[in-house]
């Protein structure tokens, strides 16, 4: 076992956690760990690095790292992420926001640059979509939904957390609790889109996360049909409707918006050059 010194701790956990990830990874990991365990940031760790941590705190850092060792994301462990400068609480009832879901919010700020707007985001789990929206465009209207309650009371944690009590959040099973009076601009989802028999539901940090969030029906595009059908009967005199989705689905998902009458259907790639996003347009005439 190593001494008590950070960074002889650090060096550990980044040799502990060498075989989950590469070097800078681990290192990365270890430190943020560390700076949990200490509750300090991570400046802490470079300007006192021969400082020794008392007993407590040392067995406390090698459960959080044995923890990782054995594959629990980050994000869980801490209970928290940071997402679109946000920082986020998280839990086991949410997906852990990821740096590719910005590209949506990018993409929806890049498009509507209005003032005033109303936004649907369906499926919010952490809130992390909506409240970037919030945070760049504090008087549009935003509605965020999520069928699972335990998300609900999170997303609205985070709001609270973050200032932007402005969005609207709530429970509801895709569009079911949305009265039919209620239009918007914008409806934005990232919905589950993994098929069950996907081989990456065994690997890495989604073997944490809950399925209902991950995995959909018909090869993954059940939901994205639902979203997409039900959509159309919720926009205002046009409406956008942009999915995030599976890296093989563009094709897919671009023929089921034709399909259903959308328009300017256009797939944007994420941070690695992946096929991510699809967004469309919808005129109220073509319903």
């Amino acid at each position: 076992m190593p001494d008590k010194s950070l960074a002889n701790l650090v060096e550990y956990g980044r040799h502990r956690l060498s075989t989950l990830s590469d070097t800078d990874s681990a290192k990365l990991d270890a430190q943020i760990l560390l700076c949990f365990v200490l509750n300090k940031a991570s400046s802490y760790l470079l300007t006192w690095p021969d400082k020794k941590i008392n007993e407590a705190q040392y067995q406390n850092f090698l459960n959080l790292l044995e923890r990782r060792v054995q594959g629990e994301p980050i994000a869980y462990i801490t209970g928290t992420k940071e997402f679109w400068s946000l920082s986020l609480f998280v839990s086991s009832a949410t997906l852990i926001p990821r740096p590719d879901t910005e590209t949506l919010v990018e993409q929806i700020l890049s498009d509507h640059c209005e003032s005033h707007l109303s936004c649907l985001d369906l499926g919010t789990g952490t809130g992390a979509i909506a409240l970037a929206l919030a945070s760049e465009m504090p008087n549009w209207q935003i509605d965020a939904v999520d069928f699972n309650a335990d998300a609900v009371l999170l997303a609205q944690k985070n709001a609270e957390n973050n200032n932007l009590t402005q969005v609207n959040i709530y429970q509801s099973d895709w569009f079911r609790q949305i009265l039919l009076e209620k239009t918007f601009d914008v409806i934005v989802s990232n919905p589950p889109y993994i098929d069950n028999i996907d081989e990456h539901l065994s690997q890495g940090d989604v073997r944490f996360e809950p399925k209902s969030a991950l995995v959909a029906e018909q090869q993954g595009l059940a939901d994205i049909i639902h979203i997409a059908t039900e959509a159309r009967k919720y926009f205002a005199e046009q409406g956008f409707l942009l999915l995030e989705h599976g890296y093989e689905q563009s094709a897919q998902v671009q023929k089921i918006l034709s399909e259903l009458g959308y328009s300017e259907i256009k797939t944007v790639k994420d941070l690695s050059g992946n096929d991510r996003i699809t967004k469309a347009r919808y005129l109220l005439k073509n319903r």
